[in-house]
């Protein structure tokens, strides 16, 4: 394990710039099938599980694939969700990836109308109203966007068995955005801006206009008079995401350029300068579940300032922090343990696929 983790970071290490090309192949053939290898080892993996369940009484007992026959692996539903992502991202860059059969099988396994069926009744359950939200909606919907835009037979079937679910993910979007009264802004799931942002894409990508219409008024009425947001306070022992660098990826695809320079320099005014730093976060035991969501910071962190410094000239400086990001926790997805390599591997494609 050891001597395939060196080579991973000193591949990775080595492309430098090289990541990517035309905005699509941003690792090389051996990182993609490293990446891949992770949630293909535990998409179908039904324990350890982590439901998060409301139980109204005794009959809604049962196992993690009775309820959730498409999402049941990868400890638990989001990072299910989120790992089915990623394969079908990979795949798009290389289709003939190592183990594309095996991928393509897996997805095909899970991703059916009946199971899809199955996972929207769980969404109807009056005393669940709150399940995944908003993360694994969001996960949900960019898995979508995936879907929807791959030129394959499998990725249009695909599509059109996961449109129920879908469909009842945005409507619980448009019921819940016009009651949340105060955004969520914390460095865990429940964090509003990122919620908003993926859910952004999807909207964008699909054509679906009172979403993104309702996306553009809720973030205005969070965000738009945000000021000094403190982000030395960061981050939190257990954050994987940062509040302040998720507000400003949203409003950077909900602003007008010139306006969002306006608002991001009043909103994170050191960003601007050449000489801006932000430490790493740094993970004192993988093996706790909660603490290696730092590792997962570093991802997230470097996704926002990529696209801070894709959206504005002059913060091309943030490119080379979100790098020293990437490097320091990529070594963690590929350390053998569960506890990180579940989800992580998701996390840091997401900030690859966001280098220039």
């Amino acid at each position: 394990m050891k001597r395939i983790l060196i080579l991973f970071v000193f591949t990775v290490v080595s492309v430098g710039n090289g990541w990517s090309q035309g905005g699509n192949a941003v690792v090389s053939r051996e990182e993609a099938t490293r990446l891949a290898a992770l949630p293909l080892k535990c998409m179908q993996k039904e324990y350890p599980n982590k439901l998060n369940q409301t139980l109204a009484d005794s009959s809604e007992l049962a196992g993690p694939r009775e309820l959730h026959p498409a999402f049941y692996g990868c400890f638990d539903w989001h990072s299910s969700v989120h790992g089915h992502w990623m394969l079908v991202r990979l795949l798009k860059i290389y289709p003939d990836l190592e183990n594309a059969a095996l991928i393509r099988e897996k997805l095909a396994q899970n991703i059916t109308p009946e199971n899809m069926a199955i996972e929207v009744e769980y969404f109807k359950r009056p005393h669940e109203k709150s399940w995944e939200r908003t993360y694994g909606w969001a996960w949900l919907l960019k898995l979508a966007e995936e879907l929807d835009t791959w030129d394959d037979p499998l990725g249009k079937r695909l599509s059109s068995a996961m449109e129920p679910l879908t469909q009842t993910i945005v409507n619980l979007y448009l019921d819940f955005l016009p009651r949340l009264n105060y955004p969520v802004r914390v460095g865990e799931h429940p964090n509003t801006a990122f919620g908003l942002a993926f859910a952004w894409d999807y909207a964008v990508v699909s054509g679906h206009d009172e979403l993104k219409s309702l996306i553009e008024s809720r973030a205005r009425d969070f965000f738009l008079n945000d000021q000094g947001c403190p982000i030395n306070w960061e981050p939190g022992g257990y954050d994987f995401f940062s509040p302040c660098l998720e507000e400003a990826d949203l409003m950077r695809r909900i602003l007008p350029a010139v306006e969002f320079r306006a608002w991001l320099e009043g909103f994170l005014p050191g960003l601007a300068s050449s000489t801006y730093k932000l430490k790493v976060a740094r993970v004192s035991d993988r093996s706790d579940g909660k603490l290696v969501h730092l590792d997962g910071l570093n991802f997230s962190r470097a996704r926002c300032l990529n696209g801070i410094a894709g959206t504005l000239s002059g913060y091309d400086h943030l490119r080379n922090i979100a790098q020293e990001h990437i490097r320091f926790s990529l070594p963690a997805i590929v350390d053998g343990g569960y506890e990180g390599e579940h989800w992580l591997a998701s996390f840091a494609l997401l900030a690859l696929i966001s280098a220039p």
